[in-house]
């Protein structure tokens, strides 16, 4: 079952060849999750060959331009496609009127239901696979950052166990898988720790952006397999960040590093840095928390469900006949 995280754009307040605005995908089990859509977001979706359709669910961390530009794009690219799914959109109470306006203005012809949900702080999605949490940033205007939990799912069944312990092949097998206890042919009682492996931890993504430094982020975003978080600024900017209410690469990894994440990958750039100054900001992160990695456009993380490490992979467009190339980091 996958669950990978595509990072769409890097660049913080403008674009820059190479480099598009703020987004990024989570893929699980066919469904798609947008988190942000600056400018540009379509294109790298294009590259990826990710399907736009898929998307029914898109995440708005705020309401500054590089980080919605793109979305009134991906709302008439979806009607291109015979779409019967709603699509849910959840961000603070200002992306309505946006959202409103935009389709007013632009004449939007749009073929399929637009459910947009305000976003406070706490849970704002929890089903029986997964939750998604809003998470209150401090920045010039109202911002969430969003952290994605799959629930733990149940260890594998091992069905000659099962059979062994007189218990015949059937809906009693399924009984087991969902946890029940059932009687077997013998009239004992069979439970499915009998017949189970250990349960499996669910998968976990954070996106933080745009905000203050704040100790508590790390407690709301605990132990997340994938952080992707703005590095904005060098370390030894902190007094600029503050007055922008934005971080210093040095401050995200303290996050990364109290919350005990299995990898920072940094984005929102300055578009101040050339590609080979990020660099420097690369190792300052480390310098406090060693598993950073400095995000490209359509960089791709594939989190395993076996606690396996994370695998880290980006594909380049080598000529125009989509011929691509993977090259493992």
């Amino acid at each position: 079952m996958d669950f990978e995280v595509f990072v769409l754009g890097t660049s913080g307040m403008m674009p820059l060849p190479g480099r598009f605005l703020t987004s990024s995908m989570v893929r699980r089990k066919g469904e798609l999750f947008l988190f942000d859509c600056g400018e540009g977001t379509q294109v790298s979706l294009k590259m990826l060959n990710l399907k736009w359709k898929k998307i029914n669910k898109i995440f708005i961390s705020h309401m500054h331009a590089d980080h919605v530009t793109g979305l009134p794009g991906i709302l008439m690219l979806s009607s291109q496609v015979d779409r019967e799914e709603p699509l849910y959109i959840y961000g603070p109470k200002k992306l309505k009127e946006y959202i409103d306006a935009s389709r007013k203005i632009l004449d939007m012809y749009i073929n399929y239901e637009i459910i947009f949900v305000e976003v406070n702080e706490g849970i704002i999605i929890d089903n029986d696979e997964y939750s998604v949490e809003a998470i209150k940033l401090n920045h010039t205007k109202p911002c969430f950052g969003y952290v994605m939990r799959e629930k733990d799912r149940p260890g594998e069944f091992f069905p000659e166990k099962a059979i062994s312990l007189n218990i015949k092949p059937g809906p009693d097998f399924g009984r087991l898988q969902r946890g029940e206890t059932i009687i077997n042919t013998k009239g004992e009682e069979i439970t499915s720790s009998m017949v189970m492996g250990e349960s499996r931890k669910g998968r976990s993504f954070s996106y933080i952006t745009d905000t203050l430094y704040m100790k508590n982020i790390a407690k709301k975003i605990q132990n997340t397999d994938l952080l992707l978080c703005e590095g904005m600024f060098e370390a030894g900017m902190e007094e600029i960040a503050k007055e922008k209410k934005h971080m210093c690469v040095n401050q995200a990894a303290q996050i990364a590093k109290d919350a005990n994440v299995q990898i920072l990958g940094l984005i929102h750039y300055s578009p101040r840095y050339n590609d080979f100054e990020l660099k420097a900001l690369k190792y300052q992160a480390r310098e406090v928390f060693e598993n950073t990695i400095l995000t490209r456009d359509r960089m791709i993380f594939s989190i395993p469900n076996d606690g396996q490490p994370i695998e880290i992979t980006k594909e380049k467009r080598v000529n125009y006949n989509n011929t691509r190339i993977k090259i493992v980091i």
